[in-house]
């Protein structure tokens, strides 16, 4: 009796004939694991054709925050920019005056008088933009200073650029010339240094002058017309270029009374105002020379 017990057992024990055995089962697992298709839940990251999207500023953080001068800068509304050429009073829509690839006034002069200058201007050139309206950029932001972010801005370098701005524009500079590619400094760092800095600040400048060109009246945009995009952003920046002197500033950009004083301006303040400040820094033969050559 114990024996059949034992001989039943035994077979019960067995596996059948008809069951997969255990390793087969699993190499059959994996088999189908290699060739099932891949999840939908890890997609590949596909890069857009072309240039990256412009990031342009806009407020209260613009791309290059207006009129951050150095501590004993000069002074704004009704203030006459230190070095200027023979200032004026802005008249609406402006008409520029054409010059070579060089450039002339204070502004220029400034700019050149830094290490880097020479190779500035060179980045204007190759973004196709006047080595004035270079200088002048420098000159309003930072007096051509290498300056770092401070006063709860992240805008930083000579031109004081935002990070974002900065990274879309050196990247669209390389891409309109590729040829200035191996003279840059790669990353953020290179927005601390002021010659890589300036293509990003020359492309940001052509930028502007053909935004305006094909949002506004201005035909041939100034110093002054791209101060305006500059300063304010492609949002507001071509109604302020192409607005009146009697236009308010407030109404025409919906800054706030803090933001506008940030900007040494108020509630109150002109079109014509503001024109009038960055003539005052700048003088009339710079601030009406034309951006693009």
């Amino acid at each position: 009796m114990s024996r059949r017990v034992h001989a039943r057992r035994a077979r019960a024990e067995r596996p059948s004939r008809r069951e997969c055995p255990r390793s087969l089962r699993a190499a059959m697992f994996a088999a189908a694991i290699m060739s099932a298709p891949r999840a939908h839940a890890e997609p590949q990251i596909v890069l857009p054709q072309g240039l990256p999207v412009q990031v342009h500023p806009t407020f209260p953080e613009p791309g290059l925050p207006a009129f951050s001068f150095p501590s004993g800068g000069d002074t704004l509304l009704g203030g006459s920019g230190a070095g200027a050429d023979t200032g004026g009073v802005g008249s609406g829509v402006t008409t520029g005056v054409g010059a070579g690839t060089g450039g002339t006034g204070a502004a220029y002069d400034t700019m050149m008088a830094q290490d880097w200058g020479s190779q500035a201007a060179n980045a204007a050139a190759a973004m196709g933009v006047s080595a004035n309206a270079l200088a002048a950029t420098c000159v309003m932001e930072s007096n051509c200073q290498n300056v770092g972010a401070s006063g709860g801005s992240s805008a930083a370098g000579a031109f004081q650029m935002i990070s974002s701005t900065y990274t879309a524009d050196i990247n669209g500079a390389v891409a309109y010339n590729s040829d200035i590619s191996g003279s840059i400094v790669s990353g953020l760092d290179g927005r601390m240094d002021p010659a890589t800095e300036a293509y990003a600040a020359a492309y940001e400048l052509r930028q502007d002058a053909l935004l305006l060109q094909a949002q506004t009246t201005i035909s041939n945009p100034t110093v002054l017309d791209a101060r305006a995009v500059y300063q304010f952003g492609a949002g507001v920046g071509p109604s302020v270029a192409d607005a009146s002197d009697s236009d308010n500033i407030a109404t025409l950009t919906g800054l706030t009374a803090s933001q506008l004083a940030a900007n040494g301006l108020t509630t109150s303040s002109t079109v014509g105002q503001w024109r009038s400040t960055i003539i005052n820094r700048l003088g009339s033969g710079t601030a009406y020379q034309t951006v693009l050559q």
